[in-house]
């Protein structure tokens, strides 16, 4: 039973992902429904590099953006590898977009 638990747990990861990911598109319907679309396809890989800069996010977030993290660096990344929008968004922002998460 515990198998099943984590293909779940995993879709709800991913289901905020692309959430997420839509609301930097802007007024652009085109970019929304891209960034949905790249971001419905992410693996377990892609989750635990989101999940791994929460902390760093969060002293990134409290320091006003003086705290900058390896792993909160990897993220946004790949962040912005997976979604236009967010390339135009501010590391500020897309912290706080991944611990609204």
């Amino acid at each position: 039973m515990p198998s099943l638990l984590v293909p779940f747990a995993l879709s709800l990861l991913v289901l905020p992902l692309a959430a997420g990911a839509s609301s930097f598109a802007g007024t652009s319907a085109g970019s929304a429904s891209g960034a949905s679309s790249n971001s419905s396809g992410s693996s377990s890989g892609d989750d635990k590099v989101i999940l791994a800069a929460r902390d760093d996010a969060a002293a990134f977030v409290a320091s006003d953006g003086q705290i900058r993290g390896a792993r909160l660096q990897a993220a946004l990344v790949h962040l912005r590898e997976q979604d236009a929008a967010a390339r135009a968004t501010s590391d500020l922002a897309l912290a706080q977009a991944l611990l609204a998460r």
